[in-house]
């Protein structure tokens, strides 16, 4: 605080007239001409100079005077009870928030916990699942009934079987067609060959090359078209529909008359070779009656299927045999399903803790501050502008009484008056009044 400013506020006032006893005289005033501040203003102003007129206005009493007026003016504000009200109104607010802020957050973090709860024992719940399925995935193949998964015993084996039985089924009707097709559609026949020598040339395919691009294609191509047609018995098959039993009869008719057409073609050919002028032309009646022409067909027809029949077998029990498989994935994929749930719940509980903790710590922070609220409540709270405006009122009257009734030269008694001065600031700082905040309070539990 500027010197030159606290001068001026002490400013020498005169003091009421001193009888001829010691005793300082009390100034006659009618309470009702003046309020209550103004009394007790005057009553710390006459204190100071009463005070001073006994120490002859020694600084460093002061200093001790200062504590007692400090002390004083405690007392007087515990017993206003009203004022002391009023001051702790705002305090008594903002505990009350804070009590209700406490049991919102109190009752948010019982939900927390409750979810927290919750999470755990569906993650429990999910890995004593996943145990469950694991254990089922190792014990699938040795008691496939036990998991209502119908898979025979003897389903590996019948599947190797007609495996083997295919390979070379499927090698005859490569080698059939190849040498069917050349013979029905490109070979020139000998008439020093024989009859099966015609019809199963050994060296067709190598005479298809030879003859050209088209015919190696052709003959070379023609086997696979033939197991196409067995695919679809299979493809038509698994479906047990109406339409699909048509599907089945046609394509059975249409190999059926392929092959005759093959049978057809090399038995007119060979018909042909041997004709003389006298027989008929050949026709359709004709090739009935000849053994050959019902021989290729069978050869054909009914190996493929054969072949369509043991192709269907095999792949129904591939089928059969993958459904411990299919079972043991179906497991393994719930497994991983699990897993990411047990994953997805860790992370959530993870976070859910995370805010029990900030809740926690919200909620001490909350309640220390309950119990400073309380203390200041409990307590006196002093208002520093007011403390310093009446122990001015009182140094201003211990100065009065240094410059009216010391009898010392000038700058001795303003050397008195600074360190009167000196001594006042010095006891505001103590008290934390010397502050430029005129809010400011201090609290003091008496």
């Amino acid at each position: 605080m500027d010197t030159s400013n606290i001068k001026n506020l002490f400013r020498l006032k005169p003091a009421p007239a001193e009888p001829a006893q010691e005793e300082l005289p009390k100034a006659e005033v009618n309470p009702d001409d003046e309020s209550l501040e103004e009394s007790r203003r005057r009553t710390y102003h006459e204190s100071g100079y009463r005070d001073s007129s006994r120490t002859s206005g020694n600084h460093s009493t002061l200093s001790i005077c200062l504590d007692a007026v400090y002390s004083k003016f405690q007392n007087e504000e515990k017993e206003m009870v009203e004022k002391q009200q009023k001051l702790k109104e705002s305090y008594v607010n903002e505990q009350k928030n804070r009590e209700t802020e406490i049991k919102a957050l109190t009752v948010s973090q019982e939900t927390r916990e409750e979810q927290l709860k919750t999470k755990n024992t569906e993650i429990e719940n999910h890995q004593h699942t996943i145990e469950n399925l694991k254990a089922e995935i190792l014990d699938l193949p040795r008691n496939p009934e036990k998991y209502n998964v119908k898979a025979g015993r003897g389903a590996s084996a019948k599947f190797w079987i007609g495996t083997i039985l295919l390979i070379p089924i499927t090698l005859y009707l490569a080698t059939f067609y190849i040498s069917t097709s050349y013979s029905a559609f490109f070979k020139s026949f000998d008439a020093k060959s024989t009859v099966i020598q015609s019809v199963l040339d050994a060296n067709a395919w190598m005479k298809a090359w030879n003859d050209g691009f088209i015919e190696v294609a052709f003959v070379t191509l023609i086997p696979f078209v033939f197991l196409g047609l067995g695919f679809l018995i299979h493809m038509f098959g698994e479906n047990k529909t109406k339409i699909n039993y048509i599907k089945l009869a046609m394509l059975f008719i249409v190999t059926f008359i392929f092959d005759a057409i093959l049978a057809y073609e090399i038995e007119s050919k060979l018909y042909e070779l041997n004709r003389t002028f006298e027989s008929p032309s050949f026709y359709l009646k004709i090739a009935f009656t000849k053994i050959q022409f019902w021989g290729i067909i069978f050869a054909g027809f009914v190996v493929y299927v054969i072949w369509g029949l043991v192709f269907d077998f095999i792949m129904k029990e591939h089928r059969e045999k993958d459904r411990i498989k299919n079972e043991q994935e179906i497991r393994q994929k719930k497994v991983e399903f699990f897993q990411e749930k047990i994953n997805t719940l860790k992370k959530e509980i993870e976070e859910i803790i995370a805010n029990i903790g900030n809740t926690k710590e919200v909620i001490i922070k909350t309640r220390g501050r309950i119990e400073e609220l309380q203390n200041i409540i409990d307590g006196v709270i002093i208002p520093t502008k007011d403390y310093k405006l009446y122990a001015s009122e009182y140094v201003q009257g211990w100065i009065t009484f240094i410059g009216e009734k010391i009898a010392v030269s000038k700058t001795e008694k303003q050397t008195m008056i600074d360190s009167c001065i000196e001594t006042y600031t010095t006891n505001l700082e103590t008290v934390g009044a010397n502050s430029d905040n005129q809010n400011l309070v201090y609290l003091s539990s008496l």
